[in-house]
């Protein structure tokens, strides 16, 4: 008991520190989704358990076309219970939807749930030769244009979205803890820059957004306008990829990470969730257990690949066992490959502490329209077929003739296998 009440009370201060309410009263923590999680591991615990890129290597990062929109339901009762309490000042429209209100649920418990989690609205960043981060420690990685940007997992942790630009152009970095989804849309609708934060609420344990524009509520998970005036819209996705502090430095030597907000960079890093991805299942109450799909260990690592719209997935355990991956989706050649050197974020105290799971990332194949096959040939470096030339598991050609090349990424995501399951249900699987 002990041990729990120590950790809940550092999440809650940890969540007290990001607080973006100055008014706030400080004694008055929230019980954030963190603090749940942290309960929940430590008591029941599983025992089965801005700078440019470099020149040579930088190429355009498409953004995809948004997939069909879901129906749009109209009329109906609004919401009830609690979720009628922690909205009655909201503006936004119920009675348009694309799901049953039942389906969310309530991550925080004090209001206002808004924002109690706080974005970051005006980022910046620091040179990767500037920044401490220890080599293991996990970030997203999005490249645009010849800009390349860390985002560190441990910093997404207590923010778990960071409404930025790059290049001039505006984009919306997510990251959900309960599900590892780790996601960069562009926020742009019809024609509007949409400002995004977190709704306090979750669906199927993913990160429920909300724009304060029109008040509607958004999955994180497929960027879905779920309640309000974008109901059935979806966010455009652009491609991101969870690696290590080493590989990012090691890849985009003149590349940029975000810096703390208002904060020293110490002040990040604890894992407010210990042991959660040791878990059988995730946590009861935000998640439907009667929907898991048993194929897969709940809280295994899945690579999640979209291509023109179709779905397949790649457990982590499938593709570290070949070390790269070749294979087809929507008529187009991609390639998986894994490294190891990336922690696990979501299992010990510090998040650079964690177990090595290693990073898996997806590309197309094709150099100059050929469909190149991959071997690896040692821990993190893989040859093609065609030249023999050295890649990383970044994607980027690093000796041989295609030395300076780098692979187009495909729309990919790394999080647990439940929640690619239930947001895919009619998704492929790789496998026999």
């Amino acid at each position: 008991m002990k041990r729990l009440a120590a950790l809940v009370a550092a999440v809650l201060a940890l969540s007290a520190c990001g607080s973006s309410d100055p008014s706030a009263d400080p004694t008055a923590v929230p019980e954030t989704p963190a603090a749940t999680a942290a309960a929940e591991v430590t008591a029941e615990p599983d025992p089965t358990a801005e700078s440019t890129a470099a020149p040579a290597t930088a190429t355009s990062t498409p953004a995809v076309v948004a997939a069909p929109t879901s129906t749009v339901i109209t009329g109906g009762d609004g919401p009830t219970g609690d979720l009628a309490r922690v909205s009655a000042d909201w503006a936004t429209d119920f009675s348009t939807r694309t799901i049953d209100l039942d389906e969310l649920r309530i991550g925080i418990q004090v209001i206002p749930i808004r924002d109690r989690i706080p974005p970051i609205d005006n980022p910046e960043f620091a040179p990767a030769s500037e920044a401490g981060w220890s080599d293991p420690e996990p970030g997203l990685l999005l490249v645009v244009g010849e800009t390349a940007r860390f985002y560190p997992l441990a910093m997404l942790i207590v923010h778990e979205i960071v409404n930025d630009e790059i290049e001039g152009r505006p984009v919306l970095v997510t990251y959900c803890p309960l599900c590892n989804s780790a996601l960069v849309f562009d926020p742009v609708v019809d024609g509007r820059r949409l400002r995004f934060g977190t709704s306090g609420l979750l669906r199927n344990s993913d990160l429920v957004m909300w724009d304060d524009t029109t008040e509607s509520l958004w999955q994180q998970i497929g960027g879905e306008g779920l309640v309000g005036a974008y109901a059935g819209h979806r966010l455009d996705v652009i491609p991101s990829a969870i690696v290590s502090w080493g590989d990012f430095k090691a890849g985009y030597p003149y590349g940029m990470v975000l810096a703390p907000p208002g904060r020293a960079a110490s002040s990040y890093g604890r894992n407010p969730y210990v042991q959660y991805s040791s878990r059988s299942a995730p946590i009861p109450g935000f998640f439907d257990s009667t929907i898991l799909d048993d194929r897969y260990p709940a809280l295994e690592r899945t690579v999640g690949v979209t291509v023109d719209g179709h779905d397949k997935a790649y457990p982590f355990s499938v593709v570290q066992a070949v070390g790269a991956l070749n294979d087809t989706v929507a008529g187009v050649p991609v390639v998986v490959l894994w490294s190891p050197g990336t922690a696990d974020a979501l299992d010990s105290p510090v998040t650079a502490g964690g177990v090595d799971i290693g990073a898996a990332l997806a590309f197309d194949r094709r150099v100059d329209g050929d469909a190149l096959e991959f071997t690896p040939v040692d821990e993190g470096r893989f040859t093609d077929d065609r030249t023999g030339s050295t890649w990383n598991v970044l994607g980027q050609a690093t000796d041989g003739e295609l030395a300076g090349t780098r692979l187009d990424p495909v729309v990919h995501t790394n999080e647990f296998w439940f929640a690619w399951a239930a947001f895919h249900p009619n998704g492929e699987v790789f496998g026999p």
